[in-house]
């Protein structure tokens, strides 16, 4: 049951879009194209299991690790603060 002007399963619908968004965002990060043998940051030899898991993959998993710390959380906000739910 919606609450106001959002029809029924506006909840559910936000939810779905955050997931597709979430699971768009990690295929766009995903390697493709030809991997490498050797770490792209640090020139270590990368190990052929994860040369296998991850077919395209060109950085170790000590300097993806660092790569992934790195990055900052964006996208949009669709919860919204309880002010502008107000208004």
């Amino acid at each position: 049951m919606a609450n106001g002007w959002a029809p029924d399963g506006a909840v559910q619908d936000q939810i779905d879009d955050t997931v597709k968004d979430a699971v768009s965002a990690a295929r766009a990060r995903m390697p493709d194209g030809e991997g490498a043998d050797d770490c792209d940051d640090c020139g270590e030899t990368i190990s052929a299991g994860r040369r296998e898991a991850l077919p395209g993959v060109r950085t170790c998993v000590p300097c993806q690790s660092i790569r992934d710390g790195k990055r900052s959380a964006a996208g949009i906000n669709r919860r919204g603060s309880k002010d502008s739910q107000l208004r």
